[in-house]
């Protein structure tokens, strides 16, 4: 199972990114997905989740209104449009995957890609 996600980069305050996430080695329509962030000194963080068929989305307070997740079960592909960005998103981001029914904890995924990292200056 490989999961690469992309899309990371230098931006500033108030500027967007997408995040994109292709998932190969496994029967990608049967695992929800998540993105997680670790920001330097910090813990890895849940930031939201999305469920097999898309329906389901689930955010943290810090993003909610924010970023929005979507996948394309056709193309493998998870992404996460980050708007609006602040300096505090500033953090490594990874996906991640799980055939559980919820998926807002780390501990629930069972594989993970490599993380793309995210720099939003101010």
């Amino acid at each position: 199972v490989q999961l690469q996600a992309s899309g990371g980069g230098l931006v500033q305050a108030g500027d967007s990114l997408r995040l994109s996430c292709v998932a190969s080695g496994l029967n990608f329509r049967n695992y929800r997905m998540g993105w997680f962030r670790q920001a330097p000194g910090k813990e890895r963080a849940f930031v939201a989740t999305i469920s097999r068929d898309g329906a389901g989305k689930y955010y943290s307070d810090s993003v909610k209104g924010r970023f929005i997740a979507s996948r394309d079960n056709a193309k493998r592909t998870v992404t996460l449009q980050m708007n609006s960005l602040k300096p505090e998103d500033t953090a490594v981001y990874y996906c991640a995957a799980t055939s559980n029914v919820d998926g807002t904890q780390g501990t629930q995924y069972y594989y993970w890609g490599q993380g793309t990292q995210v720099t939003v200056s101010s």
